[in-house]
C-alpha cells in the first residue's frame, strides 16, 4: 500500500515559548559585544548590546506617544536600520507592527491604514521616485484612525529622546504583561483573491519560524547574513532578522532596495557567510559585470525563495557563488512563512528540484482539492499546512479566515504539489491565479478591480505570462466600452501612481471578447496560451 502524502516535522529541538523581546534579551546576554546589525550605506553598526539599547529607547518613546498593547503601529519604509529597531521595539511594548509595502501608492496605503485601524505611522520621506509624505498628506483625511506620524529622516533622533520620560520599570512592566500568543504583526496579502487582507501573526508564529530557519541553516554567532530582500515581507523580517537574532548572527543590510552590484560589494566587504534572495536577484548577480571580480570565499549558505527556482540557476549559485549549502524555502505569509526547506546536506538533486521536507514542528499534507482526502505519495493535490506557524487569522475578517483555514486548522495554500517517498515536496502548479513576479505576489482580481474604475473599461481580465527575467509578467486583456478609444499607453498612464509599479501590466491586449466556456466562465488558461504564443514568450505553465 502506498504511503500517504502526510508528514509531521518531529523534532528533538523544542519550540521557543517566549516573546520576541525576551528572546532578544537572552541573545544580548550571550553575545552582547558581537555585531548585530550593519547597514553600510547608512554608515550604521550596532552590537547586540547597542541594538538592545536602541530598541529600549524607541520602546519607551512609543509609550510616551501613547502606544498601548495591541495598538497598530505602521512602518512604511524601504530597508533601513531603523526598520529593524522598530520591529523589535514594537514587539517589546506589545504593539502590532503593520508592514506597509514600500511600493504602495495612495489607494493601497489608504486601505492598509483603515483596515488595520492603524494609529501611528513611522515612515521614510520617500523611496525612489515616490514621495511618501505627499501621498500621506493626500489620503490622511480619509484615514480617521491615524492619530500620529513620524518621518524617520527628520524626526528619528527626536523620537528616541522622548523615551527618556519613561523609566526602566515601566517598560519592564509592559513587557511582563505580554504573552507569546499575542498578535504582533500584520502583513497584507490577498490570500487567493481580492483586496489585500491582513495576515495576523503572533510572537510564537514568527519567532519560532525564524529560529528554525536558522537551525536548518546551522547559524551561530559567527554568521553574517546578507539580507537584500525587503523587510516588509516575511522573507526579510523573519527568515532574515529573526533567524539572525535567535542565534546571535549579524544582519547585514546592503541597501534600501536590491542592487546587484551593491550586494556583491557588501558580500565581500562584510565577509558575509549567508546570502538571501529570490531567483531573479541571484540571476542579476550572476550576470553582473563585477561578478568575476567578487570574492565569495566567505559564503557558505543562504536561502532562495519567493518564486520557483530554475534548476540551472540553483546549480550556478552553488558552484559559481561558492554557496554549497544554499537552501530553498517554501511557504506563504499566512504560515509565518516557511513550511518546507531543503537541508544544507541534502543530496544535490533534492536541493535543486524540490522545496525540501517539512519544517520542524509543522505538518504538511497533499490533499484532493475536491474532497480533502490525503493523496498517495507521488500524486499531486493541494498543499496544506498545520502547526504553530499558521496565522491567527486575517485581521478583522472572519469570513476570509474561515475560507483559508479549515475546521482542522489546516491552512489551504492553493498550490498544487506532490510528495515523494522521502517526504520531499515539489510544487507543480497553482490552483489560484496568483502571479509571482520576481518574488512579488500579484493578485489578478485586485488589478482587475482597479482597471474597472477606468471610465472607458467595460471588462478586464489579468493573467500571468512567462518572463525570463521575473518568472512571470502581468498581462491584462481589456474590453472597452462602446465607442471608447482605449490604447495601451493611456491604460499604463492610468495605473501609474495609483497602484504599485510591479502590479502594472507589462503587456496589454484590447479585445472584443474573452475565451469562455459554454456556461460563460472565462478561460484564463486559454488566455495564457494565446498570449504566450502571440508574444513569442515560449510555452506557458501547465494549467493547474
Amino acid at each position: 500500500m502506498s504511503l500517504s502524502s502526510y508528514v509531521h516535522g518531529a523534532s528533538p529541538v523544542a519550540l521557543l515559548g517566549e516573546t520576541i523581546g525576551s528572546n532578544l534579551r537572552r541573545t544580548v546576554d550571550r553575545f552582547g559585544g558581537r555585531e548585530a546589525l550593519v547597514a553600510p550605506t547608512q554608515d550604521y553598526r550596532a552590537t547586540y548590546r547597542q541594538l538592545w539599547q536602541a530598541t529600549t529607547r524607541l520602546a519607551k518613546a512609543l509609550m510616551v506617544r501613547g502606544v498601548e498593547r495591541g495598538d497598530r503601529v505602521g512602518i512604511w519604509s524601504p530597508n533601513r536600520f531603523e526598520w529593524v529597531v522598530i520591529q523589535y521595539a514594537t514587539a517589546r511594548v506589545g504593539a502590532i507592527l503593520v508592514n506597509v509595502n514600500p511600493a504602495y501608492k495612495a489607494q493601497e496605503l489608504c486601505h492598509a491604514l483603515n483596515q488595520s485601524g492603524l494609529t501611528l505611522l513611522l515612515l521614510s520621506r520617500g523611496f525612489r521616485q515616490t514621495d511618501y509624505t505627499e501621498i500621506l498628506h493626500r489620503v490622511r483625511p480619509d484615514c480617521p484612525a491615524l492619530q500620529d506620524t513620524v518621518v524617520l529622516d527628520d524626526e528619528w533622533t527626536t523620537l528616541l529622546e522622548e523615551g527618556q520620560a519613561v523609566d526602566d520599570y515601566e517598560l519592564m512592566a509592559r513587557e511582563a504583561s505580554l504573552t507569546f500568543d499575542d498578535p504582533i504583526n500584520i502583513q497584507y496579502t490577498s490570500g487567493t483573491t481580492g483586496t489585500p487582507k491582513g495576515a495576523t501573526l503572533s510572537h510564537h508564529n514568527i519567532l519560532n519560524n525564524g529560529y528554525f530557519c536558522g537551525e536548518v541553516l546551522r547559524y551561530t554567532e559567527t554568521d553574517r547574513v546578507c539580507v537584500p530582500v525587503p523587510f516588509y515581507h516575511c522573507f526579510g523580517m523573519v527568515i532574515g532578522n529573526l533567524a539572525c537574532t535567535t542565534h546571535g548572527a549579524c544582519i547585514v543590510v546592503p541597501g534600501e532596495a536590491f542592487n546587484p552590484g551593491r550586494t556583491l560589494a557588501t558580500i565581500e566587504a562584510e565577509r558575509c557567510t549567508s546570502l538571501y534572495g529570490v531567483p531573479t536577484m541571484f540571476i542579476a548577480q550572476l550576470d553582473h559585470p563585477d561578478f568575476d571580480d567578487t570574492d565569495f570565499s566567505s559564503l557558505r549558505t543562504g536561502v532562495m525563495a519567493g518564486s520557483p527556482c530554475p534548476v540551472e540557476v540553483m546549480k550556478q549559485v552553488r558552484e559559481r557563488m561558492h554557496v554549497p549549502e544554499i537552501t530553498i524555502c517554501y511557504g506563504m505569509t499566512e504560515t509565518s512563512p516557511v513550511s518546507t526547506q531543503t537541508r544544507v546536506d541534502d543530496p544535490v538533486e533534492k536541493r535543486v528540484a524540490t522545496v525540501g521536507p517539512v519544517h520542524p514542528h509543522v505538518e504538511v499534507s497533499i490533499v484532493d482539492p475536491e474532497n480533502g482526502r490525503v493523496m498517495p505519495r507521488g500524486e499531486s493535490g493541494e498543499l496544506c499546512t498545520r502547526g504553530y506557524s499558521v496565522m491567527l487569522g486575517y485581521w478583522d475578517d472572519e469570513t476570509a479566515t474561515t475560507a483559508a483555514i479549515d475546521r482542522g486548522r489546516w491552512m489551504h495554500t492553493g498550490d498544487l504539489a506532490s510528495m515523494d517517498d522521502d517526504g520531499y515536496v515539489s510544487i507543480v502548479g497553482r490552483i489560484k491565479d496568483m502571479i509571482i513576479r520576481g518574488g512579488d505576489n500579484v493578485y489578478p482580481r485586485e488589478v482587475e478591480e482597479f482597471l474597472y474604475t477606468h471610465p472607458e473599461v467595460a471588462d478586464a481580465q489579468v493573467i500571468g505570462v512567462p518572463s525570463a527575467r521575473y518568472g512571470e509578467e502581468v498581462m491584462a486583456w481589456v474590453r472597452p466600452k462602446p465607442n471608447a478609444t482605449l490604447d495601451t499607453g493611456r491604460l499604463t498612464a492610468f495605473c501609474r501612481g495609483a497602484i504599485a509599479t510591479y502590479k502594472i501590466p507589462r503587456y496589454w491586449k484590447i479585445v472584443d471578447t474573452f475565451p469562455m466556456t459554454v456556461t460563460g466562465k472565462i478561460q484564463k488558461y486559454r488566455m495564457r496560451e494565446i498570449s504566450t504564443r502571440e508574444l513569442g514568450l515560449g510555452r506557458p505553465e501547465p494549467e493547474a
